[in-house]
Order: C-alpha cells, then sequence, then structure tokens
C-alpha cells in the first residue's frame, strides 16, 4: 500500500489537458477542508479499457451520493478518457482517475461549485506475485455510519490505518470485518476464498463496494461453469481455505499466497479466474 510507480501524467480541467499535476485546490475549498471529494479509478493496458464506461457511471453516482450536482455524463467522461489515452504510446498501462470535488459549502457541499477533473498516469499492472494478509483489528463503518456506496475519498484513512497496521506486521495488506465481524474484503480489495472447489465471496451487505472488477470476475466464473457462492464468512474458514485472491482495479486479480502463518500457493481456480478476466479484457478496446 506504499507509494505505487508512475510516470507521465496528464490532467484534463476546465477544458484543457495539462502535462502533470496542475494545482486546483485552495484551503477555502470546501474538498480541501471538509471532504467533498470522490473519484474512480479504470484501467487502460495493450489498448483495452476493461468496464471503463462502468468506472465512469459509478464516478458519476458517487458524486450524486455526496450531494454534488454533476456538470458531465457518464459517457462525455468516457469520451475524455480515450481521448487522454490515445495521447499516451499504444499499450501503455495507464491508470484513470475521474474526480469530483466541491468548491464551496460550509459542512455540506454547495452542490452547483462541483468541478470535475480528470487524470491519466502511467503506472504499470502488478504481476500476479502474490501478497501476505493478516486479520485487521479495524473494521468497515456500516452504511448508516458513512457514505459507504460512494468511492469516496473521505474513507481511506480508515484504509490507510488498516494497511499500516498490517505493514507493522509484517503483512502487506489485512483482512477487515464488517461491522458484526463478517469478513469484509482485503484493505481495499476484494476478497474470494476457494474451497472444495467452490469460489465464496463476501455477500454486499452495505459496508464495502461491489468492486466492478469484482463483478465482473464473478460473471465470467459462473459463466465458465464456476460456482460462485456469495455469502457471510468468518475469518476461520479462511485459516482452512484451499485458495484466496483478491480483484480490484488497480492490480486485477492477485492471489495471496499468506495468511496470517498459513502458507498458501496460487491455485488453479486464481488463475483460471485470471485467465478468464484478461482474455475477456482484450475485447474492450475502442
Amino acid at each position: 500500500m506504499g507509494k505505487i510507480p508512475t510516470g507521465k501524467t496528464i490532467t484534463y480541467i476546465n477544458g484543457t489537458w495539462h502535462d502533470g499535476n496542475p494545482m486546483i485546490v485552495g484551503p477555502r475549498h470546501h474538498a480541501m477542508w471538509l471532504a467533498s471529494v470522490v473519484f474512480d479509478g479504470a484501467r487502460a493496458f495493450n489498448g483495452y479499457a476493461p468496464d471503463l464506461d462502468r468506472h465512469c457511471a459509478r464516478a458519476v453516482n458517487s458524486a450524486r451520493l455526496l450531494g454534488m450536482d454533476v456538470p458531465i455524463t457518464a459517457g462525455e467522461i468516457e469520451e475524455l478518457a480515450w481521448e487522454g489515452i490515445r495521447r499516451f504510446p499504444r499499450g501503455t498501462h495507464l491508470y484513470i482517475c475521474p474526480m469530483f470535488y466541491a468548491e464551496e459549502g460550509f459542512v455540506m457541499p454547495e452542490p452547483d461549485s462541483t468541478r470535475f477533473v480528470l487524470s491519466i498516469y502511467e503506472t504499470p499492472v502488478p504481476e500476479p506475485v502474490g501478497f501476505s494478509a493478516c486479520k485487521s483489528s479495524y473494521r468497515r463503518p456500516a452504511r448508516d455510519m458513512a457514505p459507504t456506496e460512494a468511492k469516496a475519498s473521505c474513507l481511506y484513512p480508515n484504509v490507510a490505518r488498516i494497511g499500516r497496521e498490517a505493514g507493522e506486521k509484517g503483512f502487506d495488506t489485512a483482512v477487515v470485518m464488517d461491522p458484526v465481524g463478517n469478513v469484509a474484503e482485503f484493505a481495499h480489495t476484494n476478497l474470494f476464498m476457494v474451497k472444495d472447489g467452490v469460489v465464496h465471496t463476501p455477500a454486499i451487505n452495505g459496508t464495502f463496494l461491489n468492486g466492478i472488477t469484482r463483478q465482473r470476475v464473478i460473471k465470467l466464473l459462473r459463466g465458465d461453469g464456476v460456482e460462485v457462492v456469495e455469502r457471510s464468512i468468518d475469518f476461520d474458514e479462511l485459516l482452512d481455505a484451499d485458495e484466496i485472491f483478491s480483484t480490484a482495479n488497480y492490480a486485477k486479480v492477485q492471489p495471496c499466497t499468506k495468511i496470517e502463518d498459513k502458507e498458501l500457493a496460487p491455485g488453479p481456480l486464481f488463475k483460471r479466474a485470471y485467465d478468464l478476466y484478461f482474455d475477456w479484457a482484450k475485447g474492450t478496446g475502442p
């Protein structure tokens, strides 16, 4: 969860593309001091952009959930994203980050002060080398405690302390519980476990995002004849799992190779999910 490797960055704001990271927010802006910021993250690699339309739509929905008026449609964001993608050499691995923030308001943002920004920057999709995870002492908030249905920046300090705690214990990330003590997800990625040839994943209950890559992998596995069960999962079940893997936009599909003291090997259903996803992604070009 440390600094991610990045190269060239371009940013679209107020109708113009800029190189790098333009200075656009001041200390009096609502986003700076009262956290009215939402974002989304899509990927482009090898000329493909998996589920780009859905990531753009989720960014718009997240802004509305935080009380902002959206000055651009999801379709227009997608068109701008492809325009930006074409400014890089074909095949470059990119992160695509549409963002909305409010400039004015007190406590509640003034809806009509909403601004849109789109950043696109070079960063490789990580190789599936595996990661370690422990159990976090922190939990995800319930939907009546925080705007959990939005991809809101205000939720990420909790993610950061989860990651910091895991790092202090010598792990890459952590498994986070929901408010009633069931498994929610990893610190910032959705969680899957395999037992006796069946894939299990926590049921969506409003405490964590139903990830777009999560939804895609479930659909692909089921379409390939794999049984996928969405249900409540106890942490101790993970210690008895045959395989564990994660899904997310940034790293896509990754194997968990250690849970607490238990070593795990990347298994056949992880590999199946990985291959199915990247084979499907090849059909997502312009």
